[in-house]
């Protein structure tokens, strides 16, 4: 691990909530190829520090770094890889995604065959790849199981020694480096929001570590519990891992994965200032495809370079018992909406155009809702048909909230009422799956006004699923995309 690094407060994905087509792909999914280029856009260009490499899905590339000092290699040599940018790998958790399981053990052992490719590259012995990020996480030991087995057997096995003799591993292949790597949990559910420190606490044990990164989930709490509900539990997730950072005295650095449609965290390029102040203790946000390319360049290089600059403080208290009971109220009236809506979110999500070739991991909501029988997409999809129906979903079971609730809310959720403001101006008022109390309460407590673009199209969406030509809606879904500059 390097002696001295800067960890990034920007970390570039490869989640397809773009409208535009990048400019440097040939088609409108990205493929593996696309990607690589796609990381080296993202450092050279926009400044963005560090690179998410989801390594799930059937194209996945564990040959990452070979290619990018291969192909970016006057760049990378004055930008070193692990030590001034970062690739950070997301992995499969074994515990959840079954069928991917050994991707992990694959992905691991593929940091110690990157070390030495960047060791020949740079003849320095900075790894190019010591984190990776666990998705999923909601136990001590999911994390624990992937640092100890790296230790013991990805690296252990270069002291076995072959066929009785003195010849061991590493005499035969080398060494295998680092010798250790850090384990980010990915908090996306509100067991192991609510548990994060604790979790973390117990991770820490005995590990000598010089910090510790914690990624919190935007989207899929949001579809899990609603857009209210998934920032009371990242607000009381940051509030009890900067409390734990001063307890146990080490540096705790959260990253939060924010995606441009407020339903996901309502992070833009024209709009840093606000969400820097909705999260004064986050030290890493997210940057999506449609930050990246569905702004102009200048524009998306500017905001890169104030989040990047920032100070970052801590995070404020909240009080987590009436934060509960809100969560409570507003995720109950917000299931209710989904099972209403849910037959004609599914009809429109398949004509929603993806974006990425591999397909992404499956996310929680499958998992906690299925006993319920409800199925819906994943967050992005779920959430550019719910715009192209004419309800944007952040307004889904916000009638439930009094007086009371708002005023404690408006007072910890600092732009509750901009963000509201700005999904309400992509609200049909006239679409028959528009909740009745929802768009009272929209009414009553937003001064708003509807973009007439974005409505016509929805309106022709709305009119092909009810006349069962739903096939032929894809145009229309991108248009009012496009209005909105984010897919979902």
């Amino acid at each position: 691990m390097p002696e001295q690094i800067t960890i990034p407060k920007t970390m570039s994905t490869q989640h397809p909530d773009n409208v535009q087509i990048p400019f440097f792909s040939e088609n409108s999914c990205l493929g593996g190829e696309d990607e690589v280029l796609e990381a080296y856009y993202a450092y050279s260009h926009l400044n963005c520090r560090e690179q998410m490499w989801d390594c799930e899905g059937k194209e996945v590339d564990n040959f990452v770094v070979k290619k990018l000092l291969s192909k970016y290699g006057g760049y990378l040599s004055n930008h070193q890889l692990g030590k001034d940018i970062f690739l950070t790998l997301r992995v499969p958790n074994p515990d959840v995604e079954k069928a991917e399981a050994k991707i992990l053990l694959e992905t691991l052992e593929s940091i110690p065959r990157s070390y030495d490719v960047a060791n020949i590259f740079y003849g320095t012995e900075n790894p190019p790849i010591f984190e990776v990020i666990l998705p999923m996480t909601i136990s001590y030991e999911s994390l624990d199981n992937i640092y100890q087995y790296y230790c013991d057997f990805v690296v252990g096995k270069q002291n076995q020694r072959l066929g009785g003799r003195d010849l061991t591993v590493s005499d035969w292949i080398g060494e295998f480096k680092p010798a250790k790597i850090n384990i980010i949990p990915l908090f996306e559910n509100k067991e192991g929001m609510l548990n994060s420190d604790r979790i973390v606490a117990k991770y820490l044990e005995n590990k000598n570590l010089d910090y510790q990164r914690v990624f919190l989930a935007r989207s899929d709490p949001a579809i899990n519990y609603g857009n209210v509900g998934a920032v009371l539990l990242n607000k009381i997730a940051l509030m009890k891992l900067s409390n734990l950072s001063d307890k146990k005295e080490i540096p705790i650095y959260p990253i939060l994965g924010v995606g441009s449609a407020p339903f996901r965290g309502n992070l833009r390029p024209d709009n840093t200032e606000r969400v820097m102040k909705e999260y004064p203790g986050v030290w890493t946000f997210t940057i999506q495809s449609a930050f990246k390319y569905d702004y102009p360049p200048d524009m998306v290089c500017d905001a890169v370079k104030r989040l990047e600059n920032r100070e970052v403080f801590k995070a404020p208290d909240v009080d987590e018992k009436r934060c509960l009971l809100i969560f409570e109220k507003c995720s109950k009236e917000y299931h209710k909406r989904l099972s209403e809506l849910s037959p004609a979110i599914n009809k429109i999500s398949g004509f929603v155009p993806k974006r990425r070739m591999r397909k992404l991991h499956i996310g929680l909501f499958g998992y906690s809702r299925s006993h319920e029988g409800l199925n819906l997409p994943r967050a992005i999809t779920f959430t550019a048909a719910c715009y192209s129906l004419g309800v944007p979903p952040e307004i889904l079971g916000i009638s439930a909230l009094n007086d009371h609730d708002l005023d404690y809310l408006r007072n910890i959720y600092v732009n509750f009422d901009a963000d509201l403001i700005d999904s309400i101006r992509y609200m049909n008022p006239d679409s028959p799956y528009l909740p009745p109390a929802d768009l009272e309460f929209a009414k009553e407590n937003c001064d708003f006004e509807i973009n007439t673009v974005h409505k016509k199209s929805t309106d022709d969406i709305i009119r092909l699923s009810g006349e069962n030509r739903t096939d032929e809606a894809g145009s229309y879904i991108l248009k009012a995309a496009s209005e909105r500059k984010f897919l979902g």
